[in-house]
């Protein structure tokens, strides 16, 4: 069974593969496809079993290889004015709207339409394809899938082209990222006497506004050079959602939230997970000089390290051959590119599709992009065939 990648596209987004859902379907679907095409696939389970990443292999069992990397996953529905049906691809106006198209279904639908590509020129060094799990939840899918690649014997790739949307521009490097829960715990007094408790929901207020002077603090500072052409050029904190408390004359027992640091290449993320703790000690210390019952609980959910810029590099110089894009282009946002280099892969990021596209309600992706996408392709098989 031989699918054109616009045929892919259809399949694949037709799995509502949400992050708080299973990938399962989607997972057997490739995998059939795959083995349709001779080719086995290895699948990394979660805990639970609930989701997987899948590899494989195509072509003779030598290093030097390529490998395009893409998640399964995608943000929710929920709460989004669609005017179509967001998990059928519907084609109008030279865009094909899906939850998914953009971000990133169209570049898995690229990379298994390589195959069979692959398989029909005879490639003279491999080609791999990689899918995770859970990266719009904090790139959780893809270390386990990465190590076990490298465990079980694959092949050691020198390319790997995450295929996040770029526009088709080669993006050389991205910030890092990672977020901790927070549950302060306070303790319940009415609020005439409230000196006599620990508001949680104030003392959370303390926290949230640190974030924000340490934002101004990075802001104002002059950035490294590294940091220099990432938009803004630093380290930002952030705290999106909150919730609390149980009434207004009431001072608050609990208070959670989430604290997020996307960090810029050259900053080490333990650094701030210290600076962090130190802060959260210092209030918590606060807290408990009123009611030792009182206190902070933090948890990590996810950490990505960044994409560095590499010196000659064998993802750029491949993406820049190929694409013919020779800007510099960095993004703020993390992909699982970081977790490739951390284990001494090159990459980089370059994937059809606009960013802005992404999570938005009518998500689309360009068919020229789209086109774009499967030229690229095309070129990256023959380079692997010469």
């Amino acid at each position: 069974m031989s699918l054109s990648a616009r045929d892919l596209l259809d399949r694949l987004v037709g799995f509502p593969t949400v992050s708080r859902d299973s990938n399962l379907d989607l997972i057997d679907f490739v995998e059939g496809y795959l083995d349709d095409l001779g080719v086995r696939a290895t699948r990394v389970s979660n805990a639970e079993g609930t989701k997987a990443a899948l590899y494989a292999h195509v072509g003779p069992d030598v290093a030097g290889g390529v490998v395009l990397s893409g998640h399964t996953d995608v943000v929710p529905v929920d709460g989004q004015e669609w005017v179509t049906d967001p998990f059928t691809v519907t084609e109008r106006d030279g865009r094909l709207f899906g939850r998914g198209t953009c971000d990133m279904k169209g570049f898995d639908a690229l990379a298994l339409s390589a195959v069979p590509l692959a398989l029909k020129r005879g490639i003279k060094r491999p080609l791999q394809i990689a899918l995770s799990y859970d990266e719009e939840v904090g790139c959780l899918g893809a270390p386990p899938m990465i190590d076990h690649m490298v465990a079980h014997g694959m092949p050691r790739a020198d390319t790997v082209i995450v295929g996040e949307p770029s526009m088709m521009q080669v993006v050389t490097g991205h910030k890092g990222g990672m977020g901790h829960t927070v549950h302060m715990r306070g303790f319940e007094v009415h609020s005439s006497i409230a000196y006599q408790g620990v508001n949680a929901i104030m003392m959370a207020a303390k926290l949230i506004d640190w974030c924000n002077t340490v934002n101004a603090e990075n802001a104002a500072a002059t950035p490294s050079d590294l940091a220099a052409s990432f938009d803004p050029p630093y380290t930002t904190l952030h705290v999106g959602q909150i919730s609390g408390g149980t009434a207004h004359n009431i001072t608050a027992k609990d208070c959670h939230f989430a604290v997020t640091f996307r960090v810029v290449p050259g900053e080490d993320l333990e650094q701030w997970k210290a600076r962090f703790r130190s802060k959260v000690n210092e209030l918590e210390a606060e807290m408990k000089a009123v009611r030792p019952e009182s206190g902070i609980d933090t948890a990590p959910f996810f950490g990505i390290p960044g994409l560095a810029p590499e010196d000659r590099g064998r993802a750029e110089e491949l993406a820049r051959r190929l694409t013919g894009d020779n800007g510099t282009h960095v993004v703020s946002y993390g992909t699982e590119a970081g977790q490739f280099q951390e284990r001494g892969y090159s990459a980089v990021v370059c994937g059809p599709g606009d960013i802005a596209q992404a999570h938005q309600p009518n998500e689309f992706i360009s068919v020229a992009q789209f086109k774009a996408g499967e030229a690229f392709i095309d070129r990256l098989v023959q380079h692997l065939a010469e």
